[in-house]
């Protein structure tokens, strides 16, 4: 049956499409153009690095790198010739063409500042590499230039073809575009396998060319400035769309441009608009590298029982501060509850929380920070302990208050889950040392030790040193130092049997960096000296008569030694233990810098003698004092005294260069006095030291016997050594004036004491060689007489100081 048709109706009008909604404007100050990004100045330092590493294995290893040319070379002949012609001219052109190819691009998708910079650093390479290869190479050293040149004259050692177009590569940024990536350097790798198979190239002029191309380049984009990708704060707010949240207004709350950017936004459907329901947290890439150095630095010095890494990319980021914060709310701790996270193109990601009005701890005022505050932040802290969350950066920053005066805990971008002991101690001993500078030890002690019980905090006390704390604890701690003291006195009081050595936290400390390359210095350049002497045409002519007196000499610095500190003792001890114990310091000079070794013993012998501590340290310091002045004095009396006889040593110490020295040091020393670091440091060492060595001196000046005693074992001690040296040259058959030898010796010394390097190791070797030389000995005897000096003063006294060590050790006299 015919359904009935419906009356007609009239036409409905064609819906209109709605107009895309305006961009969110977002209130927030403009954003640089240009910025400076770590990650390329370290980059330019690691190329210059790789640089200087290809020009010192060309100079070591020019048999391997010929050979492995040779064998690519002989690897290659049997390809087809065909073959090889059209890889030959594939990458002649693509190694230009894709480039081009990408600049346009760029330049299309409007980032032709970047192609600009790009195509400035691949000029300064060109005129680089031209520079080098007509004028700087063929002056440079025959080895280093063959070993660079590798198969005919009409090679160079720096390839003028494939250097722009690495440093252009380096510069452009092909970061997040794979293909662009991988087409570029299969044409640059091509063209090195050509030139190498053609024989024109080698493997050291290739890899110095890869290294010169990336240090230009990412030289210039530092130099310049990078153009700046990251996305406005309009970019991220839209892409809050993305997670399902709709914003309607939002602003920058962040106030540093260095600090990251945090923004706080409203919600279209939030009924009230007046105030921020979220914080938008912006990870950017470019700022990941930032304190990477550092972080590298902490992570090989430091010891940790999780391992972290020093540079994060911005996806694992991203996940590590999200994971954190689920983490910590679902402890129960306080913070702020995220509600979403997303990346914002390929240079940011957000993370969104929810809003907490609240201000941090730093901002809070003095009244404010009550003991029921306190006892919040414990018990918010105490959650974290018991879920095994270590929050890494417990600043007075990253406690926020708010108006309830509740404790909610923020920053967690540096947060590890399932931490081991260690990481959860030094979280403690953190907040410990935070809560202290904002209320005073006595206060946070007590309150945590409320919250958290007695026996957790006496495990923090041997964390509590300033190695184990964030970077601006420590500076704080620099204006308050008696802080972690009174810190560890307060717990022990509570918990007296928990006093305990500080845990090693470094793996090895700054000072054995710089032993390590003070040695290897010593060992470049005494090394060949020695490995060039005949040992023995030198122990068959040298007359054995000279060493016996330098041995002798070696044996009465001892017992000018001894003389020096009973001069500075006003009660009275035995000579013969006291020689003993120089005797002893001779071995630990081995595991320590001079001066410290002898400071060491020396004050522990007084100690174990009956006289008071301070009595001991300041004795010691007094005769270490009277020795300093007395080198320095006899040092410019016989430089004067040299200079003026008009011999071989006039350029070694003249009168006119102690004066320029002089005023070199004095410039110097008032420059460094202008820092108020530095002034503060040297005011509380000359007060350290009026108040304690100088009295002492006082008391010894009253004394005729013990002054006499004092001041003749500073100048026994200088005669002695100055005839070991003597007698260590004159046995090789050379000689030189006695003042002379006074000025080599007291110089090479002063070098010796400064050198952190146990014993003076490298320091002294190279500046006696140095000085007999320039005194006008030949190398070689110079190089035998101080190696027989320090044969007879450092090395052969080392079992028997060991035994007297042990002795003195069983007798506890040390």
């Amino acid at each position: 049956m015919r359904r009935p048709d419906r009356p007609s109706s009239p036409t409905a009008p064609e819906p209109v499409p709605a107009a895309p909604p305006a961009p969110l404007r977002v209130d927030e100050p403009r954003l640089p153009e240009r910025i400076r990004r770590p990650a390329d100045a370290i980059r330019f330092a690691t190329s210059l690095i790789g640089l200087a590493g290809v020009m010192l294995l060309v100079s070591i290893a020019q048999q391997t790198a010929h050979g492995i040319e040779t064998d690519i070379a002989a690897g290659t002949a049997h390809a087809p010739r065909l073959l090889l012609t059209l890889a030959t001219l594939c990458s002649s052109f693509g190694v230009l063409a894709v480039p081009v190819a990408f600049a346009v691009e760029r330049v299309l998708r409007r980032d032709g500042v970047r192609v600009a910079i790009a195509l400035l650093a691949a000029v300064i390479t060109l005129g680089v590499t031209i520079a080098l290869d007509d004028f700087v190479a063929p002056a440079a050293p025959g080895g280093v230039l063959d070993s660079l040149i590798w198969g005919g004259a009409g090679s160079q050692p720096v390839h003028t073809d494939i250097a722009p177009v690495i440093a252009f590569v380096s510069a452009v940024g092909m970061a997040g575009r794979g293909r662009w990536q991988i087409a570029t350097w299969a044409m640059i790798g091509l063209a090195a396998l050509t030139g190498l198979t053609a024989s024109y190239a080698s493997v050291a002029a290739l890899a110095a060319t890869y290294f010169l191309g990336r240090a230009i380049g990412y030289g210039t984009l530092y130099a310049v400035g990078a153009p700046n990708p990251r996305p406005s704060g309009a970019t991220v707010v839209a892409a809050l769309a993305r997670i399902g949240l709709r914003p309607a207004r939002a602003r920058r709350i962040s106030a540093d441009d260095e600090d990251p950017r945090r923004y706080g936004v409203a919600l279209a459907d939030d009924p009230d608009r007046d105030g921020w329901r979220l914080d938008v947290h912006v990870l950017d890439r470019d700022a990941q590298s930032a304190g990477m150095l550092r972080r590298v630095w902490r992570l090989v010095r430091f010891r940790d029982t999780v391992p972290r890494r020093a540079v994060r990319s911005l996806r694992r980021s991203l996940e590590q501060e999200s994971l954190m914060a689920y983490a910590v709310h679902a402890s129960g701790a306080r913070t702020q509850r995220l509600l979403g996270a997303c990346e914002v193109g390929t240079e940011a990601a957000l993370l969104a929380y929810e809003h907490v009005p609240a201000r941090s701890l730093r901002d809070l005022p003095d009244a404010d920070v009550t003991d029921a505050l306190l006892d919040d932040a414990w018990r918010q802290f105490a959650k974290l302990q018991a879920a095994r969350l270590a929050h890494r950066r417990l600043e007075d920053d990253a406690l926020l208050v708010d108006e309830a005066g509740r404790v909610w805990l923020g920053h967690l971008d540096s947060g590890e889950t399932a931490a081991g002991d260690l990481a959860l101690r030094l979280d403690l001993a953190q907040l410990l040392a935070t809560l202290a500078l904002r209320a005073g030890p006595e206060r946070a002690v007590a309150t945590a030790a409320a919250v958290l019980g007695e026996a957790p905090l006496a495990a923090a006390v041997p964390l509590l040193q300033g190695v184990a704390l964030s970077r601006g604890t420590r500076a704080a701690l620099r204006r308050e130092r008696d802080v972690l003291a009174r810190i560890r006195e307060q717990i022990l009081r509570l918990e007296p049997e928990s006093e305990a050595p500080p845990v090693r936290l470094e793996r090895f400390r700054p000072r054995t960096i710089v032993t390590i390359v003070t040695a290897s210095i010593a060992a470049y350049i005494v090394i060949p000296q020695v490995s060039s002497i005949n040992l023995m045409h030198l122990v068959s002519t040298a007359q054995w008569g000279w060493v016996l007196v330098g041995l002798a000499a070696s044996a009465a610095t001892y017992l000018a030694s001894a003389l020096l500190l009973l001069g500075f003792v006003p009660e009275r001890l035995p000579l013969g233990r006291t020689v003993i114990v120089q005797v002893a310091a001779s071995f630990v000079k081995l595991v320590a810098p001079s001066a410290v070794s002898a400071v060491a013993v020396n004050t522990r012998y007084l100690q174990r003698s009956g006289v008071r501590p301070g009595a001991a340290v300041t004795s010691v310091g007094a005769s270490q004092l009277t020795a300093v002045i007395s080198h320095v004095l006899l040092l410019v009396v016989f430089g004067f005294v040299t200079g003026s006889a008009g011999n071989a040593t006039r350029d070694l110490a003249p009168s006119r260069l102690i004066v320029v020295v002089l005023l070199a040091v004095a410039a110097v020393a008032a420059a460094a006095l202008t820092i108020p670091r530095v002034r503060r440091l040297v005011t509380a060492r000359l007060r350290a030291m009026f108040s304690g060595v100088v009295p002492r001196m006082v008391d010894v000046l009253q004394s005729p016997r013990k002054l006499s005693t004092g001041l003749g074992g500073t100048l026994l001690m200088t005669v002695t050594f100055v005839a070991c040296l003597d007698a260590s040259v004159r046995a090789f058959g050379d000689s030189l004036p006695w003042t002379t030898m006074v000025v080599v010796y007291l110089t090479a010394n002063a070098l010796g004491n400064a050198a952190p390097t146990p014993g003076g190791l490298g320091a002294v070797e190279g500046a006696l060689t140095l000085a007999l030389t320039i005194s006008g000995l030949s190398a070689e005897t110079a190089t035998s007489g101080v190696l027989l000096f320090r044969l007879l003063t450092l090395w052969l006294p080392v079992l028997p100081g060991w035994a007297a060590f042990a002795y003195l050790q069983r007798k506890e006299a040390i």
